[in-house]
């Protein structure tokens, strides 16, 4: 097929190179100028495992090229992808200008059947919306060329997106015509063949859907911090209360680990979202409501637990482990690492940082000046009054106490992920303290 991907994101360009992988003909398509012409050079914008080479391999057999013209690519377009940006406004709802940008530039230039499929994380309603605005187009023009809108949320997660693509738990696709449900049931066909994990439902239950999946995820972690901060004041070991909790085949493992809170750029903007998509409705969304207070509560227990050892912060030196909001990404939107600092640097408090991948996109956000970043997990902690976990890349699991102790001036650590064994920690002469 032909396919048009609108949006280089983390969204379009990891969907729009999968598609070809699999054979397609794809144009990525971005109003970004220097994105594209660095996407030319094979220079990526996003760091994700696997997808240089993926994007480097598509392009050298012309199956994946690159423009920043939407009307261009049109003509021979089977499928357009709409997976621009969707910011949140102030009131946390869900920002639609470029969504509607690319409906109107479709319907402005389409010149014969065309399926517009909304690939961004979108709330419910806006594939109206958009079938509105293409139509008012087509209508300016005098044409009654016929098309169709659908929409297909992703389920990507930032490390592991290619596999989670390549190989779906689950593809919703919103559809109202028997031609946009064949149209899209032939694109997927080759990632079905181990066994058919498509589900076509009504286009506002798809919508619904992505929001409803961010929504609960984001819940458990909030209510497993919840319950980890109260295990802390009760004397109970929040490990022992996970493990009781995943063994009940109704809950599960998943998403039940404690930490110093969710960022990225799903959980909190889809949970904002969705708060506001119930607020315009004359409902409140209250254990939603619930989940972020927490959420932004618990972005405030590192710096909480660093005071009760260092009440004065001033001209001492914490060092951090990670600052991407998780391991696998250089991704720091809402990035717990970023409350965490801000607070620091508030202090008075010295900050060197480490992160494997996220360095570059640090400096972008906090300059040259504002903390120290380091090449190196041990050059970091030099002269540390107190280490700070913050995320948990695998390089962190199974540090060298010696030369911690070597290295560091104090001997706290602060935990904000539960990656070691209490005892372990202790043993090697340090302070511990974790989540619960």
């Amino acid at each position: 097929m032909n396919i048009i991907m609108v949006g280089t994101g983390y969204v379009g360009l990891v969907t729009g190179t999968c598609f070809a992988e699999m054979g397609n003909t794809v144009t990525c398509v971005d109003v970004n100028e220097e994105k594209i012409a660095r996407l030319k050079e094979g220079i990526m914008p996003i760091y994700e495992p696997g997808l240089q080479e993926m994007v480097l391999s598509n392009a050298a057999r012309k199956r994946l090229v690159f423009s920043t013209s939407l009307p261009e690519c049109l003509d021979g377009a089977d499928i357009v992808f709409s997976a621009v940006g969707t910011p949140p406004d102030e009131d946390g709802s869900a920002d639609l200008q470029y969504v509607l940008d690319v409906a109107r530039t479709f319907g402005r230039h389409i010149r014969k059947y065309t399926l517009l499929v909304t690939k961004s994380t979108v709330p419910v309603g806006t594939a109206a919306k958009v079938r509105e605005a293409v139509q008012e187009e087509l209508d300016a023009r005098g044409e009654t060329i016929r098309f169709s809108v659908a929409s297909n949320p992703e389920f990507l997660k930032e490390g592991t997106a290619i596999a989670d693509f390549m190989k779906p738990d689950r593809v919703v696709v919103g559809v109202d015509d028997e031609q946009s449900m064949r149209l899209m049931r032939s694109l997927y066909r080759p990632f079905m063949l181990t066994g058919d994990r498509m589900q076509f439902c009504d286009i506002p239950s798809a919508e619904m859907i992505k929001y409803a999946a961010n929504s609960m995820l984001a819940t458990r972690i909030s209510f497993m911090n919840d319950i980890a901060n109260l295990c802390e004041l009760v004397g109970a070991n929040v490990d022992a209360v996970r493990k009781g909790l995943g063994s009940d085949l109704r809950i599960g493992k998943k998403f039940l680990y404690p930490g110093c809170g969710y960022g990225g750029s799903c959980f909190p903007k889809d949970v904002k979202a969705l708060i506001s998509t119930g607020h315009s409705h004359g409902y409140a969304m209250s254990v939603l409501e619930a989940v972020e207070q927490v959420n932004e509560r618990q972005k405030h227990v590192l710096f909480a637990k660093l005071k009760r050892h260092l009440p004065e912060l001033r001209g001492k030196k914490a060092a951090l482990w990670g600052l991407a909001f998780k391991p696998g990404t250089d991704d720091m939107r809402e990035a717990p690492s970023l409350t965490l600092i801000e607070e620091l640097l508030g202090a008075g408090c010295r900050i060197s940082a480490f992160d494997p991948v996220a360095l570059a996109e640090a400096r972008r956000r906090l300059g040259d000046d504002a903390i120290e970043l380091c090449r190196d997990m041990y050059e970091a902690l030099i002269d540390a009054d107190a280490l700070v976990i913050v995320t948990e890349w695998k390089q962190f699991h199974m540090p060298s106490w010696p030369v911690l102790r070597k290295t560091m001036k104090g001997r706290l650590i602060i935990d904000g992920r539960n990656m070691y064994d209490r005892e372990e920690v202790e043993d090697a002469g340090f302070i511990y303290e974790r989540i619960g």
